[in-house]
């Protein structure tokens, strides 16, 4: 792939911050984009673009509250998201009280930094607000039946939850992102008392990151895998290569267990039970209100 064509002025030396970002992010010198696109890249760069490159999962968090203010902050950040056709089909619930916390925690596989976060977020896709004002005006609801009304909504979700983690770490705040509100949706739901055509999507975990476990950056593929030009390059074994190697060797570096990208992707898709009661998403949105036509 020929490299990216960026339009500025290349100047002399790459900034150290612009390269050691990129560098972290790719574990290895960074030569996916080429030299030259690098240096025009570094032309714009800003701390937009810091906060981005820098993100990592932070599991391990302070006890102090969140500044006052930061969680209206992060919502309006959430809120400035794109939404198709401004539905605006999402909700967010804010769980502070221990006690609801330890209780989501249970219900989300018995993950610890669910409880230790001072809030948990947990993120909604929610078309219960146009069936209701639909009701109220006496007018039909059919089109909110449909897979593609869902899928609108789970997308709003998605994209206002990155606004907010991209919010959240440029005040210095850590996150994390819990799928596991998936594992038993309709439990979550009830004890979130979402109405029908609501159903819990994403949870994230917030606080101040605790210094004494610092996280760093993880390595993510290659560019050349998940960049194509014109049309879908079909060779991604030969793009993938030295991507296990990478992702070792971080992994080795965090004390974790050096077992590859391959082989937990390959665990991942084995079958429905590694989906941990996921497997019948589809029977619980149908349940929470979402017949999916």
């Amino acid at each position: 792939m020929p490299d990216i064509a960026l339009a500025a002025e290349i100047p002399d030396s790459l900034d150290d911050g612009t390269g050691g970002r990129l560098e972290a992010r790719y574990g290895q010198a960074f030569g996916g984009l080429g030299v030259q696109a690098a240096r025009q890249a570094g032309a714009h760069w800003n701390p937009v673009l810091d906060t981005l490159l820098d993100h990592r999962s932070v599991r391990n968090f302070l006890s102090r509250p969140l500044p006052l203010g930061a969680l209206q902050v992060v919502v309006a950040a959430a809120q400035s998201a794109p939404s198709s056709s401004n539905m605006q089909a999402w909700s967010v619930v804010a769980v502070e009280l221990p006690e609801r916390k330890a209780e989501l925690a249970q219900l989300c596989g018995g993950q610890k930094h669910i409880a230790q976060a001072p809030i948990f977020l947990v993120w909604v896709a929610d078309l219960a607000r146009h069936a209701a004002i639909a009701q109220a005006q006496g007018a039909p609801t059919e089109g909110l039946d449909y897979l593609e009304t869902f899928l609108t909504a789970a997308i709003d979700v998605g994209l206002a939850a990155q606004n907010a983690v991209g919010a959240l770490e440029a005040l210095g705040l850590g996150c994390v992102y819990i799928g596991a509100v998936r594992n038993r949706p309709e439990a979550v739901a009830e004890f979130l008392q979402l109405p029908p055509h609501a159903a819990p999507i994403l949870g994230l975990c917030v606080g101040w990151p605790n210094p004494e476990t610092p996280t760093a950056v993880k390595p993510r593929l290659p560019q050349s895998a998940v960049l194509h030009s014109e049309t879908y390059d079909r060779d991604q074994l030969g793009r993938v290569n030295g991507y296990d190697e990478t992702l070792r060797a971080f992994q080795n570096g965090q004390g974790l267990k050096a077992a590859g990208w391959t082989p937990s992707v390959m665990a991942k898709v084995a079958n429905g039970e590694v989906l941990n009661g996921r497997d019948r998403l589809s029977a619980a949105l149908k349940r929470l209100g979402f017949p999916l036509r």
